[in-house]
């Protein structure tokens, strides 16, 4: 395939670590393969740094641009389509997120998409079962990361059932070994914690069942080293973890009575602090999910993205996928939605934007929007455009992250209706909300009945849209909401001109 590229890197801004992959794409002939060709791991701790208001600290901000810096500079030549960041459980929470996130994106030279659990638990199951070997069966993939633990049943390079618990090593850790200290209470007490999120959906997951289970990333590979160089698992079972394994390492841990004095082989400086939390989840998963025995891969999150991003590129992209799900549960009328979406994307094209990734992105997010603007119709005819908002704002939405949600959910709130609604919104892209207003303006008929030819462009910082007279004259709704329409406008500062012309 020509146009695939022939590098991707893939950034994972994590609760407890960032990674950096770099993969060479490979076509075979059963499809496009991702072999990892360079890889940067860095333990900037960044949700010990969050605190108990939800602030990130100085320090952390500064370990995290630091390391981004450097990731920056690896990725220096590399085409923007061919690069993705996302950003986990830390940023989702943290109240300061957006600061840090400008300086965050200035230091790595791309943009960062801080994603929803529910996405990260797709991806993560995207880059475990493209790592592992293929089962006829169902998999249980587990990721304990540092803010955050994601529970995946799958089948094949299918997610079926996903859920994102606030439950990680690094926040683990900070709540029940500050100071390292581990015994008997304080270890059975962090592992009834982590029960206790994982009883919200274990019923489920024992109902669906898996044929086998994997523990993915960074905690899971670290107590499978550990169990494994140490000789704790079970009799017979050589790599992985075994029950026992993760048993006969607690009872390590706790006769040590601190994490920093513990003494064994293929423990790593870095993983010291999160051992402990990291070991009561993955003991309390054992326990409440009937596990024995799990297999472990290091293909997860950011090997995810990369399979996510080379879809993109081959013009699979799973947002396309998702937002056709979406028409389809909620019954969106088809034909009125492609209707504006051609209209919307014709107008934009003509106000000419010069950059040409920034043209395309904007003509994909006014087709979505437009497929999209009305499914809160299913909710209610009053103030749809609000419900239709709401739900693409905060619904689980596969191959979007929370920016690319926001940025819809804007257009499609302000496809209709008052703009003075959007003054606290911190970015509004008047263009293609102007593209969009005047097409869904244009359409309120809902037929294919002819328009005339319609200029729009933009002009003195604003607007203005020339229609010829004579039909104007025979449609005196348009051409009153479109005298409507440009009071709106100008109540928000933007200049909008409708100029009838004798053509």
């Amino acid at each position: 395939m020509p146009n695939t590229p022939h590098l991707l890197a893939s950034v994972d801004l994590g609760s407890n670590s960032f990674r950096l992959i770099v993969g060479r794409v490979e076509e075979t002939p059963a499809g496009a393969q991702i072999y990892q060709v360079d890889a940067l791991r860095e333990a900037v701790r960044l949700a010990a740094g969050l605190s108990a208001d939800k602030m990130l600290d100085r320090a952390s901000q500064v370990r995290a641009w630091d390391a981004l810096k450097r990731f920056g500079e690896r990725l220096r030549d590399f085409h923007p389509d061919h690069v993705r960041a996302v950003a986990t459980n830390t940023l989702r929470v943290a109240k300061n997120a957006p600061e840090f996130l400008v300086e965050a994106q200035s230091a790595l030279g791309f943009p960062i998409e801080v994603i929803a659990g529910r996405e990260e638990a797709r991806l993560i199951y995207a880059g475990a079962a493209h790592s592992v070997p293929a089962i006829s069966g169902k998999r249980l993939v587990v990721d304990i990361g540092g803010g955050s633990t994601e529970f995946i049943i799958g089948q094949h390079y299918t997610p079926l059932v996903m859920e994102s618990l606030y439950i990680g090593c690094v926040s683990h850790s900070r709540a029940f070994f500050p100071a390292g200290n581990v015994d008997d209470y304080t270890m059975r007490q962090a592992e009834l914690a982590a029960k206790r999120e994982i009883q919200i959906i274990s019923r489920e997951y024992k109902q669906a069942g898996w044929d086998q289970a994997i523990g993915s990333s960074g905690t899971a590979r670290a107590l499978a080293e550990l169990v494994e160089a140490n000789g704790f698992n079970d009799p017979g079972v050589t790599h992985g973890i075994s029950r026992g394994g993760l048993e006969r390492l607690k009872r390590a841990l706790i006769k040590a009575e601190n994490v920093n004095r513990l003494k064994l082989v293929a423990l790593k400086p870095d993983r010291v602090p999160v051992l402990a939390g990291g070991l009561s989840i993955m003991l309390a998963v054992f326990e409440e999910l009937g596990i024995d025995y799990v297999d472990t891969t290091d293909g997860a999150l950011r090997l995810g993205v990369l399979y996510d991003l080379l879809g993109r590129t081959q013009h699979e992209d799973m947002r396309a996928v998702t937002v056709e799900g979406f028409m389809r549960r909620y019954g969106v009328d088809r034909a009125q939605a492609e209707r504006i979406a051609d209209l919307a994307v014709g107008f934009y094209d003509q106000l000419g934007e010069p950059d040409a990734e920034r043209a395309s992105e904007g003509r994909m997010f006014l087709g979505w929007a437009a497929a999209l603007h009305e499914i809160g119709l299913s909710i209610s005819h009053s103030a749809y455009h609000k419900h239709s908002a709401y739900i693409a704002s905060n619904a689980d939405m596969p191959g979007f992250s929370r920016t690319d949600q926001a940025r819809l959910a804007v257009l499609v709130l302000g496809h209709a209706g008052k703009l003075g609604k959007l003054a606290q919104t911190r970015e509004v892209e008047w263009p293609l909300l102007f593209c969009l207003r005047l097409a869904a303006l244009l359409c309120r008929r809902r037929t294919d009945a002819g328009l005339p030819g319609i200029r729009v462009a933009k002009s003195n910082g604003g607007y203005e849209v020339r229609l010829p007279n004579e039909w104007v004259a025979g449609n005196p709704l348009t051409d009153y909401s479109l005298i409507q329409e440009a009071a709106e406008w100008e109540k928000v500062g933007i200049r909008y001109r409708v100029i009838y012309t004798d053509e």
